[in-house]
């Protein structure tokens, strides 16, 4: 790490290990303040409206604090990335522990996933976001909104650690996982499955959605970034993500509820 660091970057590093110097700490925090504002912009764009986004940073904020504490200069490891893992695992611990869903957006949630069915019934195919919508007499993006949050929310199900009681190894996005919890051959081959599973789904969206969700997941570009390649607003691109994730979550509703 030592020589990717300036003297000036040197020294507080220094003061800060050996000193605990909370000037150091400081400086040192507003040096890597950009991680937090990073994953802070990312994570929230898939929350509802009503989760504060300043909540969301302080967050980030304790876990690059937690970062500066816990990081050993004698790893082969540059800290903005163990910081990165240890900023995005405090953001989805927070998250977990509060109920940042609103029960309003859990009723219209279930009532939309009830209307999807009932009409996949009746049209003999999966319903648009459209259709529901007239249904339920909300608005189109109503819906892809209310879809997208609750598909956040069951991504933050499935990180959620495993509740055997052994919670020690903390590391990575908020947990170090022991060898022994390595996925077997055969769940291997079912992650695989999931996968191709996804990217036959991806390829049935339109032109514009595949290329959001590549910039959005494979790229890491935020939705602003990506306005600015595809020459539409933020607004808009936030549109089209929704949209697609609607019809991805639509598509492998078997696959996210096992």
């Amino acid at each position: 790490m030592a020589s990717c660091l300036s003297p000036q970057e040197q020294q507080l590093w220094d003061l800060w290990t050996t000193h605990q110097d909370d000037d150091a700490a400081n400086q040192l925090v507003q040096k890597y303040d950009y991680l937090v504002s990073y994953h802070v912009q990312r994570i929230s764009a898939h929350l509802p409206k009503s989760v504060s986004k300043d909540d969301v940073r302080s967050l980030g904020m304790f876990g690059l604090y937690d970062a500066l504490k816990k990081f050993d200069r004698q790893r082969d490891l540059k800290f903005d990335t163990y910081a990165s893992f240890r900023i995005r695992g405090s953001i989805m611990d927070g998250l977990r522990k509060e109920d940042w869903l609103p029960r309003s957006v859990r009723d219209k949630t279930k009532k939309i996933e009830q209307a999807a069915e009932r009409l996949e019934q009746k049209l003999q195919r999966p319903a648009t976001s459209e259709e529901i919508a007239n249904d339920l007499g909300l608005q189109a993006s109503d819906v892809e909104e209310t879809i997208k949050d609750s598909l956040f929310a069951n991504v933050l199900s499935m990180e959620e650690k495993p509740k055997d009681g052994k919670d020690d190894h903390k590391e990575g996005i908020g947990y170090s996982i022991p060898d022994h919890q390595t996925i077997t051959p055969s769940e291997s081959i079912i992650q695989t499955e999931n996968y191709e599973e996804l990217s036959q789904q991806i390829q049935g969206l339109n032109d514009k959605e595949q290329m959001v969700i590549s910039l959005f997941y494979h790229e890491e570009l935020t939705l602003t970034e990506i306005g600015q390649i595809m020459e539409l607003t933020t607004s808009r691109i936030s549109q089209i993500h929704a949209k697609a994730i609607f019809k991805l979550k639509h598509a492998l509703k078997d696959i996210i509820e096992s």
